[in-house]
């Protein structure tokens, strides 16, 4: 190799050591603060990516999505400092100037974590600059310096949000849930519990991280279109809240993932809100607005009518929301996908007209709510032997928020078979299902499909989820 490429690659390893080093001091700077610049950018990468790299990275990422997403904003950030390396000398500092205002202005989208994140990123443009200004050389030292910030930084972190789920706790119980409600179907290894411990509960959101919300300070503000203006607490919403079982799912649901779980709420009708507020003439739909700025909306006449029965909701499995799932309240309406009635950490319910434009409208989405299909899904396929035998196949089905009428499998191409149900909580829980079958030695496929009480079968149709729903039967492979 010759003097001009090692000196070359020295050049560019030295690079990367200093933007792991100027990252390190950016999130650090920003953790001790309570707040995070890769978090602003991951947001700001969410908010305005294609719509296809957000269905892709949701597709191969799954449940770590979110760590994804700040790997990503970190791999980025230090790619930026190679390119800014790369420049001519009398470039660079602009360029180190031009990153830290692009990444402040990043930082300020995210409403709770603003100014520490923009610090951060002004710290991270000053290391890169000043790194970057002398001879290559101390890329472990500059990288191990690095790494060791991130580390406190995300530790500072985590443990400003352990503090913040603490308070949230403290709020008190949220309900009256019964931790183990009976569906006659019993214990079955393998089988998704009849109600989801909030812990195991799927989350899908654009933040990175939950906003830190304080209870004493939050108060929710009814305003818009509407004859009476509200400010109510989590005291005052928990006087009207009333207990629903209920199954929520996420438009990404693909058959057989887990992007869907079955919980016992404790929330508000919304028709209570909406007669306490008085809608006027002209207020055509409910916008629902996160402390973020982020915004669902729905029609408001079938939620004021109680056609679509919608929830304020407060608790969850007879606890405070989890930050996560949105603490302290989050909008919910049996039956609509999560994307359109599932907004998180509300701060407002505002009556509006149509010239109102949701987030996901703006990235193709439909703007009228996509309704949850009926779909089962198969949890556990054992049994059998050498000579074939016996298989136990069991578990989960929806069809909110009509309720489920009936599941059936197959083997192969035979027949459809109907199964055991479990007892219905609600109709927009799902409902346990089990049965036993006689498998042939050989391998075989093993189908499933739900039946609505609207008489409405599981679609087959393999589809994606974007832009009408996913669609599709859940299968698996069994050898006997």
């Amino acid at each position: 190799m010759s003097v001009k490429g090692t000196a070359d690659q020295k050049g560019l390893l030295h690079a990367v050591a200093v933007g792991v080093g100027a990252l390190g001091a950016g999130e650090l700077l920003a953790a001790a603060r309570g707040g995070s610049m890769l978090d602003g950018i991951g947001r700001l990468a969410a908010d305005y990516a294609p719509v296809q790299v957000v269905e892709t990275m949701v597709a191969q990422a799954g449940d770590h999505d979110k760590e994804m997403t700040r790997l990503g904003v970190a791999l980025w950030s230090v790619g930026a400092a190679v390119g800014t390396a790369l420049l001519p000398p009398r470039l660079r500092t602009p360029a180190a100037a031009i990153f830290g205002a692009a990444t402040a202005a990043a930082a300020l989208r995210s409403t709770d974590r603003s100014v520490p994140g923009a610090l951060g990123a002004v710290a991270a443009a000053a290391v890169l600059r000043a790194g970057l200004r002398k001879p290559a050389g101390h890329g472990l030292l500059w990288a191990a310096a690095g790494t060791g910030m991130i580390a406190a930084a995300e530790t500072l972190v985590r443990r400003e949000d352990q503090r913040h789920r603490e308070r949230a706790r403290r709020v008190g119980p949220m309900g009256a849930h019964v931790p183990v409600p009976e569906d006659g179907i019993g214990s079955e290894p393998g089988l998704t519990p009849l109600i989801t411990p909030a812990s195991k509960f799927y989350v899908a959101d654009v933040n990175s991280r939950a906003p830190r919300i304080d209870p004493a300070d939050w108060r929710l503000s009814i305003g818009g279109r509407v004859a009476h203006r509200l400010r109510l607490s989590l005291a005052d919403l928990a006087e009207q809240a009333v207990e629903f079982d209920a199954v929520m799912v996420c438009v990404h649901n693909t058959v057989g993932s887990g992007r869907c779980a079955n919980a016992r709420w404790l929330g508000v009708p919304l028709t209570a809100l909406l007669d306490h507020a008085v809608p006027e003439s002209g207020a055509t739909r409910l916008v629902t607005r996160a402390v973020d700025g982020y915004t669902i909306s729905l029609p408001l006449e079938p939620l004021r009518t109680g056609e679509w029965p919608g929830y304020l909701v407060i608790g969850m499995n007879g606890e405070p929301l989890p930050p996560e799932h949105g603490f302290p309240a989050r909008v919910f309406v049996p039956g609509i996908y999560g994307q359109y009635s599932g907004a998180k950490w509300v701060g407002e319910l505002e009556l509006t007209d149509d010239s109102h434009v949701d987030y996901w409208w703006k990235r193709g989405w439909p703007a009228e709510p996509l309704w949850v299909r009926p779909q089962a899904r198969i949890d556990v396929a054992s049994g059998g032997g050498a000579g074939g035998g016996k298989f136990t196949v069991a578990g989960v089905a929806w069809a909110p928020p009509h309720g489920v009428a009936g599941v059936e499998i197959r083997i192969g191409e035979t027949d459809w078979l109907p199964v055991e149900l479990g007892s219905e909580l609600a109709p927009a829980a799902w409902r346990r299902w089990r049965t036993i079958v006689d498998v042939p030695p050989g391998t075989h496929t093993i189908q499933a499909r739900a039946i609505s009480r609207s008489g409405e079968v599981q679609d087959a149709e393999e589809r994606p989820p974007f832009p009408i729903g996913p669609g599709g039967l859940h299968s698996v492979t069994v050898t006997a």
